[in-house]
């Protein structure tokens, strides 16, 4: 642990030097390679500044120097992806950084592990750790060595985090759970709304923090939107082969998928209708396959409607009062994530958004891209991923001050 410390100074110029030469190279990949690209650029558009002093009497310069060891903790969702959303950032700052992953996405981590090897990283940088123990990952957090502990995980850790790491003053920045609300408004274009929400909500198997959950539906378009709703839940294409067209692929493993069933079956034991899937495809019983699943009805009462399901679950729910609606989309402790607005009148949208308590809404469509800020709201995070955010996070701020003689 202490030549990570040490590293940081002594490597700082490697890690800045390398991070586009050699490691966008070797990973390749459009979305990682972006990444590592964008922090490599970003980070040469941070100098130091001065400032006028008001008296006359001193020159005060601002200068950005690395903040540190970094402890990262992520989720198994997007293996290759969450690890560039953290190493980029870190490594053109010039920090060195621990990688706390489950067991899930071992190889894939372990394979990074390498390429930052063979980038000419000097020892002890990057340090890559899987494992389903807590007690390593206590640990981390509960050393004073780190500087900051940043997080992809759910509330419920990120509240333990900061718990275990409050042995010192370390910064936070975590992406925690996701709740999505979804605002569709009676004049909203249904076939969009459709579309998108049915895509990200079935995509990657519904491992996705920011996909949408509890989708609001205003009355009136009601029967209209559940029946786009349905028909593309049960059209979309379940499977492994990424070459045959496959919307839905298996969830991560049986735990995930029991958990999903179960909040599937507890919402129809308690009033929710199921209109689609809630069980394995038709001819896969093998496998964690879920099948697009639609439920119509779901109410404050039911698990899933509080619960951030990540899973390939849609729930459906009719709204009349637009005031009301807007306090309903907020509820539980999970709601400040993203969001999405679908409606044709741009001034109720600019309305909504603002009331909205989430880090991310969209309106009338999705975006998402290394450039643009990542974070959620109240229990759904604190700090940021992507865009030049999270390299703040990765540096301090110093003022040097001189008496003018």
């Amino acid at each position: 642990m202490l030549r990570l410390r040490d590293a940081v100074i002594a490597s700082e110029k490697a890690l800045r030097d390398c991070v586009h030469k050699k490691m966008g190279k070797l990973w390749g990949g459009t979305q990682v390679e972006r990444a590592l690209t964008f922090y490599t650029e970003e980070i040469a558009r941070v100098h130091e500044k001065t400032l006028r002093d008001l008296d006359g009497t001193h020159e005060h310069r601002v200068v950005y120097e690395p903040s540190g060891v970094a402890v990262a903790y992520l989720a198994w969702n997007f293996p290759l992806l969450n690890l560039a959303y953290k190493i980029a950032p870190a490594m053109a700052a010039g920090c060195p950084i621990i990688i706390r992953l489950s067991a899930a996405p071992r190889v894939t981590a372990y394979a990074v592990g390498e390429l930052c090897q063979q980038t000419g990283l000097p020892a002890g940088v990057v340090n890559i750790l899987t494992t389903d123990d807590y007690a390593p990952s206590d640990t981390l957090a509960a050393s004073t060595i780190p500087s900051e502990i940043t997080l992809i995980g759910s509330t419920n850790t990120g509240k333990h985090l900061m718990t275990v790491g409050a042995t010192s003053i370390k910064k936070f920045s975590m992406g925690l759970g996701g709740n999505g609300p979804v605002l569709v408004y009676k004049d909203a274009d249904l076939d969009l709304a459709a579309d998108i929400g049915t895509t990200v909500k079935f995509s990657n198997a519904g491992h996705i923090c920011v996909t949408p959950n509890r989708v609001f539906v205003e009355q009136g378009v009601c029967d209209t939107f559940r029946e786009k709703v349905v028909a593309r839940a049960k059209a979309a294409k379940v499977g492994f082969d990424h070459h045959a067209g496959i919307l839905t692929g298996p969830m991560i493993d049986d735990r995930v998928w029991t958990r999903a069933k179960a909040l599937i079956d507890d919402a129809v034991n308690k009033g929710a209708t199921l209109l689609a899937g809630g069980d394995r495809p038709e001819g896969l019983d093998k496998g964690h396959f879920m099948a697009p699943t639609v439920l119509d009805g779901v109410t404050p009462e039911i698990q899933i409607y509080q619960n951030e399901i990540f899973g390939p679950v849609v729930s459906l729910i009719p709204f009349n009062d637009r005031e009301d609606v807007l306090d309903r989309a907020g509820d539980g402790e999970e709601g400040g994530l993203a969001s999405y607005i679908f409606t044709a009148d741009l001034a109720l949208a600019d309305k909504v958004a603002k009331r909205l308590r989430c880090g991310e809404v969209q309106i009338n469509g999705v975006k998402d891209d290394i450039y643009i800020p990542h974070g959620g709201i109240g229990q759904s995070g604190t700090g940021q991923d992507c865009s030049r955010l999270a390299l703040n996070d990765c540096l301090v701020v110093k003022r040097i001050g001189r008496a003018l003689t």
